[in-house]
């Protein structure tokens, strides 16, 4: 007989935990033992399933890069103990989380899922349950050799397992809350579980997972739009502690062809600040050559953030910045896909 497989349950906050105080109608979380007795059919699991609680439980919005660490540590503290992690957060903040931690946990070889809920667990019509129980499935998963079937930062919602670093949430109202617009799912779970191990990333297997606890959060993401002001922007740019900005700009990565905006740019690289180009578009990729403006940017010494989400540059950047003084050698990792967060050949 093999020994069960163990899953570890993270519970960091989040709509899933939350009871409704009879007093004042509000969702404030409840203690996490009551999960058992909302989800009896997690005992019917061939599993060990055990928990670790934030406490206090904390909102996602409220979610800090220090919280990221403490996560960081919770999952390397019981790495070897487990087969794979589930990891209860709010939706606001899950694809920031989940992106940090793909950068933070090198050479992932087991499964950490984050999931949630738009409805709490104890409510008849939750999509909590079934978030849950796929996720702790998925978790568990593995391959006839032993290996977890997905080792990766990810987010299952509603159906599908995204890879972190490449999701968006796209809905406060809809249980179909995420999307990876520039990805394609990781796992569809439908009648059966489809694991498409073709997308899956394939770490060194007999390499150990490689944790990191520091992040550098000087950076911060602004977005152009039509009349945004000189002395604004050149404000931002002056800051003294800043090290990077994620430049949210049009279509497939333009800005408006005022001298300024160039000039102000160009000032930013020069005095070692990495700006990177990301679209506001959800879908598509920046592509700084294909417009006159685009071009311009790249003159400037913008870098192309080329199909990154936002939550995915941003983190990569405090995470980058930690551990490399040089801009130079940020840029040149932020043109990389380092754990298959951007589409570049």
């Amino acid at each position: 007989m093999s020994m069960a497989n163990k899953v570890l349950l993270i519970y960091t906050g989040g709509t899933i935990g939350m009871n409704r105080n009879p007093k004042t109608g509000a969702l404030e979380p409840f203690d996490f033992e009551h999960l058992l007795v909302n989800v009896p059919e997690l005992r019917e699991f061939e599993l060990v399933i055990d928990t670790y609680q934030f406490d206090p439980p904390i909102d996602s919005s409220d979610m800090t890069p220090a919280r990221w660490t403490e996560l960081s540590h919770v999952i390397t503290d019981h790495y070897l103990d487990y087969d794979g992690f589930v990891v209860l957060h709010g939706t606001d903040t899950m694809a920031y989380t989940a992106s940090a931690l793909s950068y933070m946990l090198e050479n992932l070889t087991r499964p950490v899922i984050f999931t949630g809920s738009q409805l709490p667990i104890g409510q008849l019509r939750t999509d909590g349950k079934e978030n849950l129980i796929t996720s702790i499935e998925i978790a568990a998963a593995k391959d006839e050799t032993g290996h977890a079937l997905v080792p990766e930062v990810g987010i299952y919602f509603n159906g599908h397992l995204l890879r972190g670093n490449r999701t968006t949430k796209q809905s406060a109202e809809e249980f179909n809350a995420f999307e990876s617009f520039n990805y394609p799912h990781l796992v569809d779970a439908g009648v059966n579980i489809t694991y498409h191990t073709d997308r899956i990333l394939t770490p060194k297997w007999d390499k150990p997972m490689k944790p990191h606890f520091r992040l550098d959060n000087n950076v911060i993401i602004f977005s152009l739009f039509p009349g945004i002001r000189e002395d604004l922007v050149r404000h931002i740019i002056a800051t003294p502690n800043l090290k990077s900005i994620v430049m949210r700009t049009f279509g497939s990565g333009n800005a408006p062809q005022l001298p300024w905006v160039l000039q102000a740019l160009r000032e930013a690289t020069r005095n070692g600040k990495v700006v990177i180009n990301i679209s506001q578009c959800m879908q598509g990729m920046v592509e700084m050559g294909r417009y006159d403006t685009g071009y311009q940017l790249q003159e400037a010494g913008v870098i192309s953030g080329y199909d990154s989400t936002v939550e995915s540059a941003v983190t990569k950047l405090m995470f980058l910045q930690s551990h490399y003084q040089d801009p130079e050698q940020v840029r040149e990792l932020m043109r990389q896909s380092i754990r298959g967060e951007i589409s570049v050949n």
